[in-house]
């Protein structure tokens, strides 16, 4: 597994428009006009170790953002041709046996994993009501074999400020994960490869 950190883009800038199909085919309009207390964009999967780290803490912390207020949606931006366990029916056995309330969407062209810069798995973009990113990087400190808890208390502290109306801590830690497994057809800008 390839150490990816997040590549903790310019807080401030405008979510970009996501408008994205469930594992049903469903398609979901994220960032469309509506009251909302604010939106976390996750880039996810179903087999990184470091999602399934702390995947059960997430869902719980997930759904209890979504239960105040604030709006989630998970998206799969992986290559599910090249890892099967990323294929839409797949995500629908994830996001039943985890209890998910919140979309899981797929990313098939990549295309917002890349207005994102997304790079990893997990990785967490957290906007405030107007849609500005106030919050990019880990979900805590916690990372597999290094022995800490996984808590979530990063990504809550900046949740709960977003919740209050309050301004999120600056000082912002990269998540590191799995890098995106980008398609061969549509290499991410910052992880281009150069074949021989």
């Amino acid at each position: 597994m390839a150490r990816t950190p997040s590549t903790m883009p310019e807080l401030g800038r405008s979510a970009a428009p996501i408008h994205l199909p469930d594992f049903d085919g469903h398609l979901v309009d994220v960032t469309g006009e509506r009251p909302r207390a604010g939106l976390l964009v996750v880039f996810w999967c179903n087999h990184c170790p470091f999602v399934k780290h702390l995947r059960d803490t997430f869902v719980e912390v997930a759904n209890g953002l979504v239960a105040r207020g604030l709006e989630v949606v998970a998206i799969n931006s992986n290559d599910y041709g090249a890892y099967p366990d990323d294929a839409p029916d797949r995500m629908r056995e994830e996001a039943q046996r985890g209890g998910y309330r919140f979309p899981y969407l797929v990313d098939q062209d990549q295309a917002v994993a890349r207005a994102y810069d997304a790079a990893c798995t997990p990785d967490f973009f957290l906007h405030d009501r107007a849609l500005r990113l106030v919050y990019r990087g880990q979900f805590d400190a916690s990372r597999p074999g290094n022995g800490l808890p996984v808590t979530g208390d990063d990504l809550r502290r900046a949740a709960d400020a977003v919740l209050r109306g309050a301004a999120v801590e600056s000082e912002q830690r990269p998540s590191i994960g799995c890098n995106i497994k980008w398609k061969a057809t549509s290499l991410h800008p910052h992880h281009a490869v150069r074949v021989p």
